[in-house]
Parts: structure tokens; sequence; C-alpha cells
């Protein structure tokens, strides 16, 4: 999944690449890429309402959760910008975010976002 993101990154470039995180708990099972419709591409994110509604529906019928979200720092490295702050709701989702060719993720808490380690068990 890590090489996942950071090809959906470089396809993105120089715009932010988004989408979401599906699994269970804490575990991430697969990616769901979406359009990112924000109105500057190139400096935030927003995940295409369709593709983040869809998703929930299937969560509530059985399917993997939303446990978080994942986008590209095209110019920046891969921790929470000030817009990624701001935007933080302390909801503990999961944010991976992609820059260069390097992949972070963080919890968002409602102290800010706490790094989380991460452990790849195939792609």
């Amino acid at each position: 999944m890590i090489q996942r993101m950071l090809d959906e990154a470089a396809r993105a470039h120089p715009a932010e690449c988004c989408g979401l995180l599906l699994g269970t708990g804490a575990r991430i099972d697969a990616l769901r890429p979406a359009a990112n419709v924000a109105a500057e591409p190139g400096r935030t994110f927003e995940v295409e309402p369709a593709v983040l509604l869809a998703a929930h529906r299937e969560a509530r019928a059985g399917g993997p959760e939303v446990i978080g979200y994942y986008h590209s720092h095209p110019t920046a490295n891969p921790a929470p910008s000030a817009t990624d702050r701001e935007h933080s709701t302390g909801d503990l989702r999961i944010w991976a975010i992609i820059a260069g060719r390097q992949v972070a993720f963080w919890r968002d808490t409602v102290n800010g976002f706490e790094p989380v380690d991460c452990r790849a068990s195939g792609d």
C-alpha cells in the first residue's frame, strides 16, 4: 500500500492526491483513491464527497471502516501542515501524508496530530 500511495502522489503531482484508508481498528486493509476537489489542489486537499459517502455506506452495510485519509504534500515534508492542523477534528482517524518518497502516519487527536508507527505487512 505504501508504494501505491507513492504512485498516486506521483501521478497527481503538482496537485495533492487524496483518498481514504479502509480497514478495521488500526489495520489498513485497502486504499480508496478519490478526486481532489479542493479549490486549490496544489496547496490543499478535499476528498470527493461521493467517494466518502459511498465508503461510509459500505461500512454501515458491513464493509471495511473508513479509518483515515491519505494525501500528498508535493512541495513539503510528510508532516501535518498548518492547513492540516486547522482541519483536525480530533476524531482519532489516521492520516497518511506522502512527500517525496516518504509516507508518514499520524493520528488526529484532540491534542493535535501524533505520529503513528506503521508496519507494512505486504503491498
